[in-house]
């Protein structure tokens, strides 16, 4: 395997130098924090990665006012108490992109939130508990109990409400493979999930970085170079 004081270097050459790289990786996570996030904020994160998933992110970000008004602030017990009527009648609400089966999401995953919250106090507190060493084991739970949050949304959900996620981007996974790493072009076995994690985890204990900036940093020595404000509004990957 490449050092990754190498992979570092490169991205910095490709983004202006090291001021310019820092600029992009934005705050350390802080998982522990994650469990200050109320259960209607957790399924709004989820609602708006299901939603922009295969879809303009811009375009979802100008009508999430509108998602939020639709799908009653995302409180999950009340979304629970709605008749099928309610759930029906979203199917044609200009305010949202009406989709059945992302629509449909929305009311498992509030009844998966609810659930969990009951058991472990908040459903982000149950998200803060778990190792942040294993990633892709909670990414594999979120996928199996979770409404259409396998794969790269249930990353980027993780992302969004401040949990220490690395992103398998295309980029990413690139500079994984021109750094040594076996895996395929598109990583989704167990193996070569714990081939990924365990790497990352090894660059995070050597460097002391989270394995949110490993990733951004490896996204970004890959790939096409991408200006900073697309970099901003993917999360640098």
């Amino acid at each position: 395997m490449s050092d990754f004081t190498s992979i570092r270097a490169r991205a910095a050459a490709r983004k202006g130098g090291d001021d310019g790289l820092a600029a992009l990786l934005g705050r350390r996570p802080d998982n522990a924090a994650v469990a200050n996030h109320p259960d209607d904020r957790i399924l709004s994160f989820m609602a708006e990665r299901i939603f922009a998933a295969g879809f303009v992110w811009k375009v979802i970000e100008q009508k999430w006012p509108g998602f939020e008004a639709a799908f009653l602030g995302f409180e999950p017990r009340a979304l629970l108490f709605q008749p099928d009527d309610y759930w029906h009648g979203l199917a044609s609400d200009p305010r949202i992109v009406r989709n059945p089966q992302k629509i449909r999401s929305v009311r498992d995953n509030a009844a998966l939130v609810d659930r969990i919250s009951r058991e472990h106090g908040s459903f982000a507190a149950f998200l803060s508990r778990w190792p942040a060493d294993d990633q892709i084991g909670l990414t594999a739970w979120l996928g199996k109990h979770g409404s259409r949050l396998g794969g790269n949304t249930g990353q980027y959900f993780l992302r969004w409400i401040g949990w220490d996620t690395f992103i398998l981007s295309s980029d990413m996974v690139a500079a994984l493979r021109e750094a040594g790493l076996d895996i395929a072009e598109s990583p989704t076995s167990k193996g070569d999930l714990r081939k990924v994690q365990d790497q990352i985890n090894a660059w995070a204990s050597q460097t002391g970085l989270p394995r949110q900036h490993i990733s951004r940093i490896l996204a970004m020595s890959a790939g096409i170079n991408r200006p900073p404000a697309e970099l901003r509004a993917h999360s640098g990957e």
